[in-house]
């Protein structure tokens, strides 16, 4: 009976890895001569790895990557010219806390996209909120909610998170109408990252 309690009130509690783990972490607790605090202290942290461990997993879905992109999958040997360490210092994350900006400039297919999409994971797996989008989903999307007066709530969308990837700026043309919006609502859309 003191079992089911158990069971029902980790439940209740959303504890689920204790729940799942209790039992064995219990008995090589038994067989290892583990303290009180050790046992519970091996709950805890197995508990709050996997809520760690969910709340990345969440972030990187919400973030809308097309694919996962890592500083280590990079190729460093093109383009012929990149700072290197420059780039490599982006990855400290330290444009976030003074609420900065990251440009990548350049010609075609010389690793723009890539870097960005890493530097925004880098950001998700360090706990921050990020966005992934287009220049011309950005110009379209507030197009039409300006058509419809809902504005103001798909703004949000885009200044809510710490991080807003905005990837192939200048590839698509706008149509006319969109310009209108873009530059009405580019004050909002720029202001600096919530603090995280």
């Amino acid at each position: 009976m003191k079992d089911d309690q158990l069971l029902s009130d980790l439940l209740y509690l959303k504890l689920s890895y204790v729940r799942e783990h209790h039992p064995s972490l219990a008995k090589e607790a038994v067989e290892k001569n583990w303290t009180h605090l050790d046992f519970l202290s091996r709950l805890v942290e197995g508990e709050a790895l996997r809520r760690k461990d969910r709340a990345t997993q969440r972030r990187l879905q919400a973030a809308r990557f097309p694919v996962s992109k890592t500083l280590e999958q990079f190729n460093w040997s093109w383009p012929k010219k990149i700072n290197r360490q420059q780039v490599q210092n982006l990855f400290r994350l330290s444009f976030l806390k003074d609420k900065g900006n990251v440009i990548f400039m350049g010609g075609a297919g010389l690793g723009k996209s890539h870097l960005a999409t890493a530097l925004a994971y880098e950001a998700c797996l360090a706990g921050h909120s990020v966005l992934f989008t287009t220049a011309i989903d950005i110009v379209n999307t507030l197009a039409a909610a300006q058509s419809t007066a809902r504005l103001k709530a798909e703004l949000k969308k885009y200044i809510s998170p710490s991080v807003v990837l905005i990837d192939e700026l200048g590839y698509l043309p706008i149509d006319k109408p969109a310009p209108t919006c873009s530059s009405r609502s580019s004050a909002s859309a720029t202001r600096p990252a919530r603090p995280s």
